[in-house]
C-alpha cells in the first residue's frame, strides 16, 4: 500500500529506519580495566629477571610470557615514600623534593591538588579501588582517602608475628622491622594473603559490571620482617648455595660519599649478618617471601581468568625499589647501585605483545603515561615519564631516555642500556660497564687518570643529570641527606657527618 502513495526514495528511507529500530546496535568498546600490583622491596630476584638462580616465581614468570617484561627497569628513588610519590604523580623526586620517609606529598602546597594516577582514571569514568600498600601511608581521614580512591580495602602489612624476635638486636638496636625467619603460623594470617583475598572478592563482584575499574593491590613482603611458614621455606635449599656472589673488597673503589646514603640505618651490614650467622637466614627468608607473594599474585590472576575479565584487563606488576642482601657489603636499599634500583616491571593484556623482553631502560614513572595511553585517556603534558607503548608493541624498539634514580639532592644514577653512571653531591663519580661487569665490581673511574676512551660515555651520561634538583621538601625527616659544598659537610638525619669519622660497621 505504501508503495502506491510514496516516492521510491522516501519509501527506502522509511524501510531502512524501521529495520534499524529492530537491528542490534553495535556495542561501543568498553575501556580496559587496570590491575595495578605493587611489591615492596622487591629486587630482581624474580625468575624472569634472572637476578637469583634459585628464585621461584612461576606466576610472575607466566605473566611475563603472556605480556612484556622490562629487563632494565629502575625506580626513581631507592626508598618507599619518594619512589611511590614519584610514580603516582609522574614527577621525579628532584622535582617534588620528597626524598625521605616523610612528608606525605598532599601536605606540600605545590602538590596538594596534583592529579595522581588513580585520580586521572577516576576523572574519566573509572571506579578506583585499593588494598594494601600503594601510597606510603599518610593518607589520613576518610574524606582524604576517598579523594585518592573510591573503595579502600584492608591495609595489609606484616600480619602474624612470632612471640619474640627471631634474630639478635642489630647495631642500631632492637628495631621491630629487623627480623626474619620461619616460625609456625598460617598463611591466611599474613597481611599479604588478606590483600589478595580482598582483591579476589572485588574482581568477582565486578564480573558483570559495565564500569571499568582501576584496582591496585600492594604487597608488603619481601620487606622485612620476612616471616614465612615452613611450606615456603622448604622451596629453597638451606645451605650456602643460596648466598649471592660477592666481592670481599667491593667498596674499595667506591667514593666515601657512597656510604653517606646509608650511613647509620637499622639494616645491618654484611659484617654483622655474617658474625651473627644471619646471612643465609636472611637470604633464605627473602627468597621464600618472594615466592609467597608470587603465589598471592597467582590467586588474583587466576580469578581474573575465571571471571572472564582477563581479556579486557591490563595487568602491570612493579616493585618500588630493590634490596641488597650482602652485595656492596650491606643489606637494605638506599643506594644508587643495580641491586637497589632495578625492579620488576611487567605488563600484560590489551595492547601488549606477548613474550616481549625489553632491554631498553625504563622508569617507574613511565607507568602513568603508559597506562593512560593504553586505556585511551587524554595525555597529560605535565608528566616527566614517557610512554612505554612503543616497547609494549615491539620490545626491540629503542628508547631515547635512560633511567634516572635519585637519592636526596645531588645524588643520581643514570642507567643506559650498557652503562651505569653515578654522581654524588660532592662531585665524586662511578661508572660501570654493565655488559662486561654486571655485578658492578669495577668502578672505571677509580683509577686516575681516567681512560680517555670513556670521556664520550661520561659526557653522554652527565647530560642526563636532572636539571631540576630541589632541596628536601619542608618537614622532611628520616633518611634525608644534605650536603654543603662550601664546608664539605654532609648532614645525615640532622647529624653532621665529617670526613674524619669512621664508617659505621
Amino acid at each position: 500500500m505504501l508503495r502506491r502513495f510514496l516516492p521510491r526514495g522516501l519509501l527506502a528511507v522509511l524501510l531502512l529506519s524501521s529495520w534499524q529500530c529492530i537491528l542490534p546496535v553495535p556495542a561501543v568498546a568498553r575501556p580496559p580495566n587496570v590491575l595495578f600490583i605493587a611489591i615492596d622491596d622487591q629486587n630482581d630476584w624474580v625468575g624472569t629477571l634472572g637476578g637469583h638462580p634459585l628464585a621461584k616465581t612461576p606466576h610472575l614468570d607466566g605473566l611475563a610470557r603472556r605480556g612484556t617484561v622490562f629487563l632494565n627497569a629502575h625506580c626513581q628513588a631507592p626508598l618507599c615514600n619518594p619512589s611511590r610519590t614519584s610514580l603516582m604523580l609522574g614527577l621525579r623526586p628532584t622535582t617534588t623534593g620528597v626524598y625521605g620517609l616523610s612528608p606525605w606529598f598532599r601536605t606540600l602546597e605545590p602538590w596538594k591538588d596534583r592529579v595522581a594516577l588513580p585520580q586521572h582514571f577516576k576523572s574519566h569514568g573509572y571506579e578506583t579501588l585499593t588494598v594494601g600498600k600503594i601510597y606510603h601511608g599518610g593518607v589520613g581521614n576518610a574524606q582524604l582517602r576517598l579523594k585518592e580512591f573510591d573503595v579502600w580495602g584492608n591495609a595489609g602489612g606484616i600480619g602474624a608475628t612470632p612471640p619474640k624476635k627471631l634474630i639478635p638486636a642489630t647495631p642500631m638496636g632492637n628495631h621491630p622491622l629487623m627480623d626474619w625467619g620461619v616460625f609456625p603460623h598460617k598463611d591466611e594470617d599474613k597481611g599479604d594473603y588478606q590483600v589478595a583475598s580482598w582483591a579476589v572478592e572485588q574482581l568477582r563482584a565486578r564480573k558483570s559490571s559495565d564500569t571499568p575499574f582501576f584496582l591496585s593491590a600492594g604487597f608488603f613482603l619481601p620487606h622485612v620482617p620476612c616471616f614465612v611458614t615452613q611450606k615456603w621455606w622448604d622451596l629453597h635449599p638451606d645451605d650456602d648455595t643460596i648466598l649471592p656472589v660477592i666481592k670481599e673488597d667491593d667498596r674499595n673503589d667506591t667514593p666515601r660519599f657512597s656510604w653517606y646514603l646509608h650511613w647509620n640505618l637499622p639494616e645491618p651490614r654484611l659484617k654483622w649478618v655474617r658474625e651473627n650467622h644471619q646471612w643465609r637466614n636472611l637470604v633464605h627468608s627473602y627468597l621464600a617471601s618472594t615466592s609467597f607473594v608470587d603465589a598471592q599474585i597467582g590467586r588474583i590472576l587466576k580469578t581474573l581468568e575465571e571471571t572472564g575479565l582477563a581479556e579486557n584487563t591490563i595487568v602491570v606488576v612493579w616493585g618500588d625499589h630493590g634490596w641488597h642482601l650482602g652485595e656492596k657489603g650491606i643489606t637494605g636499599k638506599n643506594t644508587l647501585w643495580e641491586r637497589s634500583t632495578r625492579v620488576p616491571l611487567i605488563f600484560a593484556g590489551p595492547g601488549v605483545s606477548t613474550g616481549g623482553r625489553c632491554a631498553q631502560p625504563a622508569e617507574l614513572l613511565d607507568m602513568y603515561p603508559t597506562l593512560a595511553a593504553l586505556c585511551g585517556l587524554p595525555a597529560r603534558d605535565d608528566l616527566e615519564g614517557h610512554s612505554l607503548v612503543p616497547q609494549l608493541k615491539d620490545s626491540a624498539k629503542a628508547r631515547e631516555w635512560p633511567a634516572i634514580t635519585s637519592h636526596n639532592q645531588g645524588n643520581h644514577a643514570v642507567r643506559s642500556t650498557r652503562w651505569r653512571y653515578i654522581h654524588y653531591a660532592d662531585g665524586t663519580e662511578e661508572l660501570y660497564d654493565m655488559q662486561a661487569d654486571p655485578r658492578e665490581w669495577n668502578n672505571l673511574l677509580a683509577s686516575k687518570p681516567v681512560d680517555t676512551a670513556l670521556e664520550p660515555v661520561l659526557a653522554e651520561h652527565r647530560r642526563w643529570l636532572p636539571k631540576i634538583d630541589v632541596p628536601p621538601a619542608p618537614n622532611s625527616a628520616s633518611r634525608v641527606l644534605t650536603y654543603d659544598p662550601a664546608t664539605d659537610e654532609a648532614v645525615w638525619e640532622g647529624k653532621t657527618v665529617r670526613r674524619s669519622e669512621p664508617i659505621p660497621e
